[in-house]
């Protein structure tokens, strides 16, 4: 079995979180180096490889026989989530990162054995950070967050979309989604995941819909968000698996439900 010292392992993430948002931090108004990946809009940077890489360093060096599920091709092949399984993304945001220089974070999540320990996001440039041990509150620099409200109707929610809900190849019911829309009090789109999550976590946005998140978008707001009891599923109603790219949906457990069978057809 692989030995997991909570306290320990939460001191050094959160550690080495805050020395990568200094490194980013202090090269922002560098020139970049910026390539796509799938598509013209799906932009990778050498900060974004430069931060992986100085996770991958920390963890193996420090804990080797912890696993890596990241974006930026500096992880392991993982398969489940047996033993220690770090899930980090090391700039949630890059169009953001390279456009505006601001609303970005790093996003670090510890899982162990199946279960969703630590959490971090980071939004870099305002200092703030989010974090999160299992069973011991969310905080928001220092400030625990407070649980959510027993109750919530949909027709008052603020709802987040990911903007890239609209393309045209999305298996989805758009109309419905445009019902959606047009029910709830507003919607927003802030092209962070994982600072969706921590906003939810805030209770300052009540749910959150994207159909192209991958495990290192959402792992660490989930944990987050189910600290402040949240929930979050594929928009299927089915559990996230974390290995994989998934649709998905979380809010307050009052409309989640609601949303999925009223608002979401996948075709």
């Amino acid at each position: 079995m692989v030995y997991f010292e909570k306290d320990s392992v939460y001191q050094s993430a959160r550690e080495w979180v805050l020395a990568a948002g200094e490194i980013i931090r202090s090269t922002i108004d560098d020139p970049r180096e910026v390539d796509t990946k799938k598509n013209a809009n799906d932009l990778v940077t050498e900060m974004d490889r430069k931060v992986e890489a100085y996770f991958a360093e920390k963890i193996r060096t420090t804990y080797p026989d912890h696993l890596i599920l990241s974006e930026e091709g500096f992880g392991d092949q993982v398969d489940d989530l047996k033993g220690t399984v770090w899930i980090i993304d090391p700039i949630d945001g890059t169009m953001n990162f390279v456009h505006q220089k601001r609303t970005f974070a790093i996003s670090l999540a510890i899982f162990h054995q199946g279960i969703g320990e630590i959490g971090f996001i980071y939004d870099v440039m305002a200092d703030i950070i989010y974090e999160v041990k299992k069973g011991e509150g969310a905080y928001k620099n220092g400030q625990k967050l407070a649980p959510l409200t027993d109750k919530k109707n949909l027709s008052e929610s603020i709802l987040m979309l990911n903007h890239l809900w609209c393309t045209p190849n999305d298996q989805v019911n758009h109309l419905k989604l445009g019902e959606l829309v047009r029910t709830v009090r507003g919607a927003r789109s802030y092209g962070s995941a994982a600072l969706e999550f921590a906003y939810l976590s805030e209770g300052i946005v009540d749910a959150y819909i994207s159909f192209h998140l991958q495990p290192w978008d959402y792992a660490a707001g989930v944990i987050l968000y189910e600290e402040v009891g949240g929930q979050i599923v594929q928009a299927t109603g089915e559990p996230l698996t974390y290995l994989k790219q998934e649709p998905t949906v979380a809010g307050h457990p009052n409309i989640v439900n609601q949303i999925i069978e009223d608002y979401i057809e996948l075709k």
